[in-house]
Protein backbone atom coordinates (compact mmCIF):
# COMPACT_ATOMS: atom_id res chain seq x y z
CA UNK A 1 0.00 0.00 0.00
CA UNK A 2 1.24 3.49 -0.82
CA UNK A 3 -0.36 6.28 1.18
CA UNK A 4 -1.08 9.54 -0.60
CA UNK A 5 1.01 12.53 0.46
CA UNK A 6 0.28 16.24 0.44
CA UNK A 7 2.64 18.87 -1.01
CA UNK A 8 4.66 20.88 1.48
CA UNK A 9 2.99 24.11 0.45
CA UNK A 10 -0.30 22.78 1.81
CA UNK A 11 0.94 23.93 5.22
CA UNK A 12 0.12 27.45 4.06
CA UNK A 13 -3.20 26.82 2.35
CA UNK A 14 -5.37 29.29 4.26
CA UNK A 15 -7.84 30.41 1.63
CA UNK A 16 -10.49 33.04 2.31
CA UNK A 17 -13.63 33.82 0.32
CA UNK A 18 -13.18 36.15 -2.61
CA UNK A 19 -14.92 39.53 -2.40
CA UNK A 20 -18.65 39.00 -2.59
CA UNK A 21 -18.41 35.22 -2.15
CA UNK A 22 -20.08 33.44 0.75
CA UNK A 23 -18.74 30.23 2.26
CA UNK A 24 -20.42 27.86 4.65
CA UNK A 25 -19.95 29.58 8.04
CA UNK A 26 -18.69 26.30 9.55
CA UNK A 27 -15.70 26.14 7.19
CA UNK A 28 -12.39 25.88 9.02
CA UNK A 29 -8.66 25.47 8.51
CA UNK A 30 -6.60 24.14 11.43
CA UNK A 31 -3.03 23.66 12.64
CA UNK A 32 -2.36 21.29 15.57
CA UNK A 33 1.02 20.72 17.22
CA UNK A 34 1.97 19.08 20.49
CA UNK A 35 4.79 17.82 22.66
CA UNK A 36 5.29 16.09 26.00
CA UNK A 37 7.73 16.03 28.88
CA UNK A 38 6.92 12.51 30.15
CA UNK A 39 9.22 12.57 33.17
CA UNK A 40 7.23 15.56 34.50
CA UNK A 41 3.83 14.27 33.28
CA UNK A 42 3.43 17.38 31.11
CA UNK A 43 1.57 17.56 27.81
CA UNK A 44 1.05 20.44 25.39
CA UNK A 45 -1.86 21.06 23.03
CA UNK A 46 -1.12 23.87 20.55
CA UNK A 47 -3.97 24.72 18.23
CA UNK A 48 -5.04 27.35 15.73
CA UNK A 49 -8.50 27.18 14.20
CA UNK A 50 -9.08 29.52 11.25
CA UNK A 51 -12.65 30.59 10.39
CA UNK A 52 -12.38 32.08 6.88
CA UNK A 53 -16.07 32.93 6.47
CA UNK A 54 -15.64 35.46 9.29
CA UNK A 55 -11.96 36.43 8.92
CA UNK A 56 -11.27 35.31 12.51
CA UNK A 57 -9.24 32.64 14.31
CA UNK A 58 -9.30 30.97 17.72
CA UNK A 59 -6.71 28.96 19.62
CA UNK A 60 -3.51 29.15 21.58
CA UNK A 61 -1.41 27.00 23.90
CA UNK A 62 -2.76 24.62 26.56
CA UNK A 63 -0.27 22.92 28.89
CA UNK A 64 -1.37 20.35 31.44
CA UNK A 65 0.28 18.16 34.07
CA UNK A 66 -0.90 15.02 35.81
CA UNK A 67 -4.38 13.54 35.89
CA UNK A 68 -6.48 16.08 37.81
CA UNK A 69 -7.32 18.67 35.15
CA UNK A 70 -11.10 18.36 35.37
CA UNK A 71 -11.90 21.95 34.42
CA UNK A 72 -10.11 23.88 31.72
CA UNK A 73 -8.94 26.29 34.40
CA UNK A 74 -7.23 23.37 36.18
CA UNK A 75 -4.72 23.16 33.35
CA UNK A 76 -1.13 24.05 34.12
CA UNK A 77 -1.24 27.01 31.73
CA UNK A 78 -3.84 28.04 29.21
CA UNK A 79 -4.31 30.96 26.88
CA UNK A 80 -6.92 29.66 24.45
CA UNK A 81 -8.87 32.59 23.02
CA UNK A 82 -12.13 32.09 21.13
CA UNK A 83 -11.94 35.21 18.97
CA UNK A 84 -8.77 36.74 17.52
CA UNK A 85 -8.06 38.66 14.31
CA UNK A 86 -6.82 36.77 11.27
CA UNK A 87 -2.99 36.92 11.47
CA UNK A 88 -1.00 38.02 8.47
CA UNK A 89 1.33 35.35 7.11
CA UNK A 90 4.75 36.90 6.41
CA UNK A 91 7.77 34.90 5.23
CA UNK A 92 5.94 31.63 5.89
CA UNK A 93 5.23 32.58 9.52
CA UNK A 94 2.37 33.95 11.55
CA UNK A 95 1.82 35.01 15.15
CA UNK A 96 -1.59 34.88 16.80
CA UNK A 97 -2.83 37.81 18.89
CA UNK A 98 -2.12 35.84 22.08
CA UNK A 99 1.48 35.21 21.03
CA UNK A 100 1.65 31.70 19.57
CA UNK A 101 4.17 31.87 16.71
CA UNK A 102 4.27 29.25 13.96
CA UNK A 103 7.11 29.49 11.43
CA UNK A 104 7.31 27.05 8.53
CA UNK A 105 11.08 26.90 8.12
CA UNK A 106 10.66 24.25 5.43
CA UNK A 107 6.97 23.82 4.61
CA UNK A 108 6.02 20.17 4.86
CA UNK A 109 8.99 19.11 6.94
CA UNK A 110 10.39 21.62 9.47
CA UNK A 111 8.47 24.03 11.68
CA UNK A 112 9.27 26.23 14.62
CA UNK A 113 6.54 26.73 17.21
CA UNK A 114 7.17 29.17 20.05
CA UNK A 115 5.34 31.10 22.75
CA UNK A 116 6.16 33.47 25.60
CA UNK A 117 3.44 34.55 28.03
CA UNK A 118 5.40 37.72 28.74
CA UNK A 119 4.90 37.51 32.51
CA UNK A 120 7.44 34.80 33.26
CA UNK A 121 4.80 32.10 33.70
CA UNK A 122 5.58 30.04 30.60
CA UNK A 123 7.74 30.10 27.49
CA UNK A 124 8.64 27.42 25.01
CA UNK A 125 10.64 27.31 21.81
CA UNK A 126 10.41 24.11 19.77
CA UNK A 127 11.46 22.81 16.38
CA UNK A 128 9.33 20.08 14.81
CA UNK A 129 11.20 18.02 12.20
CA UNK A 130 9.40 15.45 10.06
CA UNK A 131 10.14 11.76 10.54
CA UNK A 132 7.36 10.60 8.18
CA UNK A 133 6.00 12.00 4.92
CA UNK A 134 3.20 14.58 4.97
CA UNK A 135 0.42 12.03 4.69
CA UNK A 136 -2.98 12.90 3.28
CA UNK A 137 -6.04 12.10 5.35
CA UNK A 138 -9.74 12.71 5.09
CA UNK A 139 -11.93 13.81 7.95
CA UNK A 140 -11.23 13.44 11.67
CA UNK A 141 -14.38 14.79 13.32
CA UNK A 142 -17.43 12.68 12.40
CA UNK A 143 -19.75 14.57 10.07
CA UNK A 144 -17.05 16.38 8.09
CA UNK A 145 -17.39 13.86 5.30
CA UNK A 146 -21.02 14.92 4.81
CA UNK A 147 -19.68 18.08 3.20
CA UNK A 148 -16.91 16.77 0.97
CA UNK A 149 -17.62 18.12 -2.48
CA UNK A 150 -19.41 21.18 -1.08
CA UNK A 151 -18.98 23.75 -3.84
CA UNK A 152 -19.48 26.71 -1.50
CA UNK A 153 -16.10 26.24 0.21
CA UNK A 154 -12.46 26.03 -0.80
CA UNK A 155 -10.76 22.78 -1.75
CA UNK A 156 -11.07 20.31 1.13
CA UNK A 157 -8.26 18.25 2.56
CA UNK A 158 -6.12 17.29 5.49
CA UNK A 159 -2.71 15.98 6.45
CA UNK A 160 -0.83 14.50 9.36
CA UNK A 161 2.79 13.81 10.09
CA UNK A 162 4.99 12.52 12.89
CA UNK A 163 7.57 15.02 14.07
CA UNK A 164 10.70 14.89 16.21
CA UNK A 165 10.11 17.77 18.59
CA UNK A 166 13.09 19.34 20.38
CA UNK A 167 13.47 22.52 22.36
CA UNK A 168 12.93 23.94 25.82
CA UNK A 169 10.02 24.73 28.10
CA UNK A 170 10.32 27.20 30.96
CA UNK A 171 7.49 26.95 33.44
CA UNK A 172 7.27 29.14 36.54
CA UNK A 173 11.04 29.40 36.60
CA UNK A 174 11.75 25.71 36.03
CA UNK A 175 13.36 24.68 32.74
CA UNK A 176 12.60 21.41 30.93
CA UNK A 177 14.24 19.88 27.88
CA UNK A 178 11.82 18.74 25.18
CA UNK A 179 12.67 15.67 23.13
CA UNK A 180 9.62 13.78 21.95
CA UNK A 181 8.06 12.22 18.86
CA UNK A 182 4.63 13.72 18.40
CA UNK A 183 2.13 14.00 15.58
CA UNK A 184 0.89 17.17 14.01
CA UNK A 185 -2.14 17.51 11.81
CA UNK A 186 -4.13 20.07 9.92
CA UNK A 187 -7.26 20.55 7.86
CA UNK A 188 -8.25 23.01 5.21
CA UNK A 189 -11.69 23.78 3.83
CA UNK A 190 -13.36 21.27 6.17
CA UNK A 191 -16.93 21.95 7.27
CA UNK A 192 -17.50 21.08 10.93
CA UNK A 193 -21.09 21.58 11.99
CA UNK A 194 -20.75 20.76 15.66
CA UNK A 195 -24.45 20.63 16.45
CA UNK A 196 -26.66 20.43 13.39
CA UNK A 197 -30.06 19.19 14.54
CA UNK A 198 -28.73 18.28 17.97
CA UNK A 199 -25.73 16.25 19.16
CA UNK A 200 -24.38 13.60 16.85
CA UNK A 201 -25.55 10.08 17.82
CA UNK A 202 -22.09 8.55 18.05
CA UNK A 203 -19.86 6.85 20.61
CA UNK A 204 -16.65 8.63 21.58
CA UNK A 205 -13.85 8.46 19.03
CA UNK A 206 -10.22 8.01 20.07
CA UNK A 207 -7.02 8.93 18.20
CA UNK A 208 -3.87 7.02 19.16
CA UNK A 209 -0.76 7.92 17.12
CA UNK A 210 2.43 6.10 18.17
CA UNK A 211 6.06 6.35 17.05
CA UNK A 212 8.40 3.64 18.37
CA UNK A 213 11.15 4.27 15.82
CA UNK A 214 11.66 4.26 12.08
CA UNK A 215 10.82 0.54 12.08
CA UNK A 216 7.37 0.84 13.73
CA UNK A 217 4.92 3.72 13.38
CA UNK A 218 1.21 3.27 14.01
CA UNK A 219 -1.85 5.47 13.76
CA UNK A 220 -5.59 4.96 14.07
CA UNK A 221 -8.84 6.66 15.00
CA UNK A 222 -11.73 4.47 16.15
CA UNK A 223 -14.45 3.73 18.67
CA UNK A 224 -14.12 1.10 21.37
CA UNK A 225 -15.07 -2.25 19.88
CA UNK A 226 -18.69 -3.20 20.63
CA UNK A 227 -17.71 -6.73 21.74
CA UNK A 228 -15.70 -5.32 24.69
CA UNK A 229 -18.76 -4.10 26.65
CA UNK A 230 -17.81 -0.42 26.22
CA UNK A 231 -19.39 2.26 28.39
CA UNK A 232 -21.46 3.40 25.40
CA UNK A 233 -22.99 -0.03 24.71
CA UNK A 234 -26.51 0.73 25.97
CA UNK A 235 -26.68 4.20 24.42
CA UNK A 236 -25.75 3.70 20.77
CA UNK A 237 -26.42 1.13 18.10
CA UNK A 238 -23.41 -0.01 16.10
CA UNK A 239 -23.99 -1.93 12.85
CA UNK A 240 -22.97 -5.56 13.19
CA UNK A 241 -19.74 -6.26 11.35
CA UNK A 242 -19.04 -2.61 10.54
CA UNK A 243 -15.42 -1.45 10.93
CA UNK A 244 -14.83 0.41 14.18
CA UNK A 245 -12.06 2.57 12.70
CA UNK A 246 -12.25 5.15 9.96
CA UNK A 247 -8.56 5.88 9.57
CA UNK A 248 -5.57 3.62 10.33
CA UNK A 249 -2.16 2.66 8.98
CA UNK A 250 1.14 1.18 10.10
CA UNK A 251 4.69 1.58 8.82
CA UNK A 252 6.96 -1.36 9.61
CA UNK A 253 10.58 -1.34 8.46
CA UNK A 254 9.79 1.25 5.83
CA UNK A 255 6.75 -0.61 4.43
CA UNK A 256 3.39 1.13 4.73
CA UNK A 257 0.51 -1.25 5.33
CA UNK A 258 -3.21 -0.83 5.19
CA UNK A 259 -5.02 -1.64 8.44
CA UNK A 260 -8.15 -3.70 7.80
CA UNK A 261 -9.28 -4.26 11.40
CA UNK A 262 -8.95 -2.36 14.67
CA UNK A 263 -10.07 -3.83 17.99
CA UNK A 264 -9.78 -1.25 20.76
CA UNK A 265 -10.68 -2.17 24.33
CA UNK A 266 -10.89 0.19 27.29
CA UNK A 267 -9.81 -1.25 30.64
CA UNK A 268 -10.23 1.87 32.74
CA UNK A 269 -11.88 5.30 32.51
CA UNK A 270 -10.95 8.48 34.33
CA UNK A 271 -13.38 8.87 37.28
CA UNK A 272 -14.37 12.44 36.34
CA UNK A 273 -12.90 13.24 32.91
CA UNK A 274 -14.37 9.98 31.50
CA UNK A 275 -11.54 9.60 28.98
CA UNK A 276 -10.09 6.10 28.61
CA UNK A 277 -6.97 5.93 30.78
CA UNK A 278 -5.93 2.31 30.18
CA UNK A 279 -6.54 0.37 26.98
CA UNK A 280 -5.39 -2.20 24.44
CA UNK A 281 -5.35 -1.57 20.70
CA UNK A 282 -5.10 -4.55 18.37
CA UNK A 283 -4.76 -3.92 14.65
CA UNK A 284 -4.56 -6.30 11.71
CA UNK A 285 -2.79 -5.32 8.51
CA UNK A 286 -3.87 -6.39 5.04
CA UNK A 287 -1.01 -8.93 4.94
CA UNK A 288 -2.34 -10.65 8.08
CA UNK A 289 0.19 -9.21 10.54
CA UNK A 290 -1.40 -8.43 13.89
CA UNK A 291 -0.08 -5.64 16.11
CA UNK A 292 -1.00 -5.23 19.77
CA UNK A 293 -0.33 -2.13 21.82
CA UNK A 294 -1.13 -1.47 25.48
CA UNK A 295 -1.27 2.02 26.91
CA UNK A 296 -1.88 4.03 30.05
CA UNK A 297 -2.41 7.76 30.53
CA UNK A 298 0.12 9.64 32.65
CA UNK A 299 -1.54 13.04 32.12
CA UNK A 300 -5.06 14.03 31.08
CA UNK A 301 -6.91 17.28 30.56
CA UNK A 302 -10.17 18.92 29.61
CA UNK A 303 -9.29 21.05 26.58
CA UNK A 304 -11.55 23.89 25.32
CA UNK A 305 -11.16 23.43 21.57
CA UNK A 306 -14.70 22.10 20.94
CA UNK A 307 -17.32 23.95 23.01
CA UNK A 308 -20.25 21.76 21.91
CA UNK A 309 -18.40 18.54 22.67
CA UNK A 310 -16.20 17.05 25.32
CA UNK A 311 -12.61 17.01 24.14
CA UNK A 312 -9.84 15.36 26.14
CA UNK A 313 -6.12 15.38 25.50
CA UNK A 314 -3.74 13.05 27.30
CA UNK A 315 -0.14 11.93 27.37
CA UNK A 316 -0.08 8.15 26.98
CA UNK A 317 2.67 5.66 27.70
CA UNK A 318 2.44 2.97 25.00
CA UNK A 319 4.11 -0.48 24.90
CA UNK A 320 4.53 -2.23 21.54
CA UNK A 321 4.26 -5.74 23.03
CA UNK A 322 7.98 -6.32 22.65
CA UNK A 323 9.12 -4.17 25.53
CA UNK A 324 9.57 -0.88 23.70
CA UNK A 325 7.88 2.21 25.11
CA UNK A 326 6.90 5.53 23.60
CA UNK A 327 4.86 8.53 24.75
CA UNK A 328 2.35 10.38 22.63
CA UNK A 329 -0.96 12.16 22.66
CA UNK A 330 -4.19 10.17 22.90
CA UNK A 331 -7.27 12.28 22.20
CA UNK A 332 -10.98 11.61 22.60
CA UNK A 333 -14.11 13.48 21.54
CA UNK A 334 -17.78 12.85 22.32
CA UNK A 335 -21.11 14.65 22.54
CA UNK A 336 -23.61 15.16 25.36
CA UNK A 337 -25.52 11.89 24.97
CA UNK A 338 -22.40 9.97 25.98
CA UNK A 339 -21.67 12.46 28.77
CA UNK A 340 -25.13 11.72 30.17
CA UNK A 341 -24.32 8.00 30.10
CA UNK A 342 -21.17 8.53 32.13
CA UNK A 343 -22.91 10.90 34.57
CA UNK A 344 -25.61 8.29 35.19
CA UNK A 345 -22.96 5.64 35.85
CA UNK A 346 -21.38 7.87 38.49
CA UNK A 347 -24.76 8.51 40.14
CA UNK A 348 -25.45 4.78 40.24
CA UNK A 349 -22.10 4.04 41.88
CA UNK A 350 -22.65 6.83 44.42
CA UNK A 351 -26.15 5.59 45.27
CA UNK A 352 -24.93 1.98 45.65
CA UNK A 353 -22.23 3.11 48.07
CA UNK A 354 -24.61 4.84 50.46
Amino acid sequence: MSLVTQPGESDLWLARPADGAQWNPHTIHTHYFGFAVPEAQIGAFLYVRWMPAFGLIQGGPVLFQGMDNVHTTDNLFQDYQMTMPWPEVVDNAYTTANGLRVEFLEPGSRIRVAFDSGDGAVAFDTVHEAVTPLLARGHIVPGEDDHHGDTTVAATGGSEQFMHVTGTLTLHGERYAIDSHYPRDRSWGQVREERRGGPRPMPPVGWSPMYFGEDLIFNQISVEHPDTDPAWADAFEFPAGAPTHHFAWVVENGVTKEIVRVHRQAHEYHPTLDVVTRQTVEAEAADGTVYRFTGEAIAAANVPAWPNASFRDTVYRWDDGRGRVTHSTYQELWYDKYQNVMNNRRRAVTSAGR
